[in-house]
């Protein structure tokens, strides 16, 4: 969750010229919508992360199972992720894309919180992968 924490941060820093406070709010509007959005970043992933680990993962997680829980996580944060933005963006209004932000047509959501929540969960939880693997071949060897 580390990872995915600090990845979540910078890709909101990032994204700010996305979205129209980059050219409308102030520098506090900004870093307040960063840190607010990085904590709901972070709550979507333990809570897509948890769900999908008591539906399909097991004991030996992350060793094993990752692919099933990956694909889990994936499918619940995007699902959110769409709702999400349709709800504050078109409903709500509260916050707008600028006109850089390329819109995927059909779902009308903005390609970089889509990206956001494919690339983030792929690193961040391949990397968990990768650790308890190599812990555990660590204690097998003399």
């Amino acid at each position: 969750m580390g990872v995915a924490a600090a990845a979540n941060f910078a890709w909101e820093i990032l994204q700010l010229p996305l979205y129209t406070i980059w050219s409308t709010g102030t520098l506090k509007q900004q870093a307040f919508a960063v840190i607010h959005c990085t904590g709901g970043d972070v709550l979507i992933a333990v809570a897509a992360l948890t769900f999908a680990l008591i539906c399909v993962g097991n004991r030996n997680w992350p060793a094993q199972a990752h692919a099933q829980v990956l694909f889990v996580a994936l499918a619940l944060s995007l699902g959110y992720t769409i709702f999400s933005e349709w709800l504050h963006v078109v409903v709500r209004s509260a916050w707008a894309y600028s006109p850089l932000m390329p819109v995927v047509p059909i779902i009308n959501t903005g390609l970089s919180p889509l990206l956001q929540w494919i690339v983030i969960p792929v690193v961040s939880l391949t990397l968990a992968r990768n650790a308890a693997l190599k812990g555990s071949n660590s204690g097998t060897q003399s």
